[in-house]
């Protein structure tokens, strides 16, 4: 089991959002987050199981970039195998996930899409990168992928977010782009496009 807090919102029918901290966060990061995406939806947030120099991180990498992919892989069904155990805990429908990460939250979002057809109906990914590349990936038809992404940021290329786009795409997956002119922090009017996005297909 993974360390998390579950918020049950006021409307069964919203989706249950699943919110994925960056290096160092933990669960209650983007708890105001979803707060101003949704209200009214139950909220699942997770603290990432790996720890880099005591820093919460939801998988291991070799440098600043450099995935280590055996890890990403393996954390990445570890996550699976938490939302089908926490929709059976705490009753919400594991069909009806939407996920919302920044950063390290966002790059394990993505995964789960690269790795499984019925993870998330949808992401919200801020400041994602490719998490793996080369791997055979699973039906998206269907799936709605927002990223927000930062002209200037310095981890995240403008290269590697067109690239996951591709890629997403190519899998049938219905996926926007938004950029800001910024870096890798997640800022307010970032978060308000997210907001209008989400509303626009969840609601």
């Amino acid at each position: 089991m993974m360390q998390h807090v579950f918020r049950r919102g006021t409307s069964a029918k919203k989706p249950v959002l699943l919110l994925l901290h960056g290096t160092g966060g933990t669960e209650h990061d983007l708890l105001s987050l979803a707060e101003l995406v949704d209200s009214e939806a139950s909220v699942l947030s997770v603290r990432g199981n790996v720890l880099e120099n005591g820093l919460p991180r939801f998988f291991k990498r070799l440098a600043e970039g450099v995935f280590d992919e055996q890890d990403l892989v393996f954390r990445t069904k570890e996550l699976k195998e938490f939302l089908t155990q926490a929709a059976i805990d705490h009753q919400f429908d594991p069909s009806n996930i939407v996920a919302i990460g920044y950063s390290n939250g966002a790059n394990i979002a993505a995964s789960l899409l690269f790795h499984y057809a019925d993870a998330v109906k949808g992401a919200i990914l801020h400041h994602p990168m490719v998490p793996i590349r080369n791997v055979p990936m699973p039906d998206l038809t269907g799936i709605h992928v927002w990223i927000g992404a930062g002209a200037n940021d310095p981890i995240c290329t403008q290269e590697e977010s067109v690239e996951l786009k591709d890629l997403l795409e190519e899998a049938g997956a219905s996926v926007g782009i938004h950029w800001e002119h910024a870096g890798h922090q997640l800022t307010t009017a970032e978060v308000k496009v997210a907001k209008s996005r989400y509303e626009q297909i969840f609601r």
